[in-house]
């Protein structure tokens, strides 16, 4: 995991700073991915002090016990106004061991509005040797203020080989780790979601697909922990389905069985009106949408739009 992310913008840019010894003092990093947020400010922080893999610097801050390297909230925490005093006095002292500090401040976008308005003052105008690294895993909920007073480094979601190339590493017994990387959507935890769900994501996203008790199977998706993830399987079988009915099967991910039928029954419009409306469901879930209704809201929108194009071909 760790080869991952030291793939992205922000690791490298702060890497190349640290050697010009050019520093900023403000960073935000805005990485999706919210499981793997945390071990990327450690890479970063890691980069940050330059700390070489297996030196005593970088596996105090991989402990998060480094003196000059302040981890807030505590693992699993959120922010909260006594922290933000915590930080304000804290960063008028001298760091310990060298001649700069960093406060590294995890889950910025579950911070509230007053946290984020008590640190702009420091944010913008922090003691000398004293720096910020900001992490969330989405920028609206960061002030625009806050934006104003930092370097921000949005990352993107990673490529499927290299979420594959990661899987390889970590799960190498493991079956379906090309499906998993081809559906994630580049998140990397999704990846591992739908491995540990032994393939039920992309089964239900093919029961869904074939429009039998939709509302019953609605409300057994809707139950489901990891929403994202399944949306994301269904997601991955459209799109296989798609390339089978194009000609392009050599492309797709999982062929033959359910998939392959499905792509015989639906036509190329009804996928790719499906595919969108797939993405319109996920930006729904993001904002909190009721997922039982909107599963089923999307399998009927879907199937009344396979009957369509069934009539006109």
């Amino acid at each position: 995991m760790r080869n991952l992310l030291r793939l992205t913008t922000a690791y490298r840019a702060i890497s190349a700073d640290a050697l010009r010894k050019e520093a900023a003092h403000a960073c935000l990093v805005v990485f999706p991915d919210e499981k793997y947020l945390r071990p990327l400010l450690r890479e970063c922080a890691k980069a940050f002090f330059a700390a070489e893999d297996g030196s005593r610097v970088a596996e105090l801050i991989d402990k998060e016990s480094y003196s000059d390297c302040l981890f807030f909230p505590a693992a699993g925490g959120k922010l909260t106004a006594d922290d933000g005093a915590h930080i304000i006095d804290e960063s008028l002292l001298r760091p310990v061991e060298g001649d700069k500090k960093l406060f590294v401040l995890d889950g910025f976008h579950n911070a509230s509005a007053i946290v984020q308005n008590k640190l702009l003052k420091i944010l913008e105008e922090p003691p000398r040797g004293v720096h910020f690294l900001l992490g969330a895993a989405t920028e609206y909920s960061v002030l625009a203020t806050v934006l104003s007073r930092v370097k921000k480094f949005a990352e993107s979601p990673f490529s499927e080989e290299a979420v594959f190339q990661a899987l390889n590493r970590i799960y190498p017994a493991r079956t379906g780790l090309r499906e998993a990387a081809a559906a994630c959507g580049g998140i990397f935890s999704a990846a591992e979601a739908l491995l540990s769900g032994g393939g039920e994501d992309f089964a239900l996203a093919e029961r869904l697909l074939l429009g039998r008790e939709t509302e019953k199977l609605s409300r057994e998706i809707g139950d489901r922990k990891d929403k994202k993830v399944f949306l994301s399987a269904l997601r991955l079988v459209l799109r296989d389905m798609l390339l089978l009915k194009t000609g392009q099967g050599k492309y797709a991910a999982r062929t033959g069985g359910q998939t392959e039928a499905l792509a015989r029954e639906y036509p190329a419009g009804a996928i790719v009106f499906a595919i969108e409306r797939v993405a319109e469901a996920e930006k729904q879930v993001t904002f909190n949408a009721n997922f039982g209704q909107c599963v089923e809201t999307l399998a009927i929108a879907i199937g009344k739009e396979k009957i369509k194009w069934q009539k006109l071909s």
